[in-house]
């Protein structure tokens, strides 16, 4: 992506974790006795130079993707929070859309895999390839090693091909003939995927659907953002798709781990860590579901609420912004009892009930 501009000065100035300086202002806070913690004036700059850039990251996302703005507030939640994101919709809402902006207001490397039924896990990953001069096998990586990579249509490929993701997602590593190989960091899967009752489709095995952190639906826009989305596309010089390339780069590898590291800092009250919990657990005992969610989702559920505590420019998370990425969270972990299936009722109908059911601390 070199043909992007100049980062724009609302960038975080925060060096990255792993190439932080002992002594410099953004040092990260030791454990160890000895180390001086940073000035109190200091983490407050930085966390107020973070909220600005997530907030015009966010705004220059709603300049492409029209009508989406509660999908585009989960995909920066996602971001932040470090984790990986599953997009479903039925064709032409703008899934491959919202994904191509977030890389283009990232300056990071991008990659994109159209997921096909003949995708074999080595056009993912990498392969061994013979080098005729040396006389030696030599690695290919494969479009895997990124920092942001979109895997479109995924469910349009078989489980061996979508599991080619797995160890990536989740160890932030691939194996490559025995080699452990890392991946770039930041490392995020923008996955999207039709409707499974889509003709040529593959349902996503638990096991990868669980390394997801949200799993977000978009929906048809309303009536007003359906006529502005039309105007601006007929205007574009695409022929059915709005431009990218307007889009500032607003930030870079850096200034998405210092994004995530200062919304981990960000305080959890003991109350609501609780209640992360208890909404996890009574997933595992609720009337019409015969599946729960793992540890995974509460570990997942005080991660979103860091990222979307930082995104409203919250100094501490509260319980609304773990109850606002709940849903994003628990869909895709959960599965619903046939009873209910059969009456027609879905599966974020089942989790609405049991949020208004599960008390929430009081703030």
């Amino acid at each position: 992506m070199s043909d992007h501009p100049t980062p724009s000065s609302s960038s975080v100035d925060t060096d990255p974790v792993h190439n932080e300086r002992p002594g410099s202002p953004q040092h990260v806070q030791s454990n160890s006795a000895d180390t001086p913690a940073p000035p109190a004036s200091n983490t407050v700059q930085q966390r107020q130079r973070a909220i600005h850039l997530a907030q015009a990251v966010r705004h220059e996302l709603q300049k492409a993707v029209i009508g989406q703005d509660a999908v585009i507030d989960d995909v920066l939640t996602a971001l932040i929070g470090g984790g990986h994101v599953l997009l479903e919709g039925v064709p032409g809402l703008g899934k491959t859309l919202l994904v191509r902006a977030l890389a283009r207001c990232f300056g990071g490397d991008f990659a994109r895999i159209q997921f096909t039924p003949d995708l074999m896990p080595s056009d993912v990953t990498g392969h061994a390839v013979y080098d005729m001069q040396t006389e030696q096998f030599k690695l290919r990586k494969g479009p895997l090693f990124t920092h942001l990579l979109l895997a479109d249509e995924i469910n349009r490929a078989p489980a061996k091909t979508q599991a080619a993701l797995l160890e990536a997602m989740q160890e932030r590593q691939v194996t490559l003939e025995g080699r452990p190989l890392p991946v770039p960091q930041p490392f995020m899967v923008l996955a999207t995927q039709n409707p499974i009752e889509q003709e040529g489709t593959y349902p996503l095995p638990e096991a990868e659907l669980d390394r997801f952190m949200l799993k977000l639906r978009m929906d048809y826009p309303q009536a007003e953002q359906e006529l502005d989305m039309v105007r601006q596309v007929t205007r574009s010089t695409r022929s059915d798709m709005l431009d990218v390339q307007p889009l500032r780069t607003l930030m870079q590898a850096k200034d998405v781990q210092a994004l995530q590291r200062i919304a981990s800092e960000l305080p959890v009250d003991e109350q609501v860590l609780d209640y992360a919990v208890r909404l996890a657990r009574a997933t595992r005992t609720w009337p019409g579901l015969t599946l729960g969610a793992g540890p995974r989702a509460s570990i997942a559920l005080v991660r979103g609420g860091r990222a979307r505590a930082l995104l409203r420019g919250g100094e501490f998370v509260v319980p609304d912004d773990i109850k606002g990425c709940a849903l994003a969270v628990m869909r895709h972990r959960v599965r619903l009892s046939p009873e209910l299936d059969i009456e027609g009722l879905s599966v974020d109908q089942v989790l609405k009930q049991l949020l208004d059911q599960v008390p929430a601390p009081r703030q």
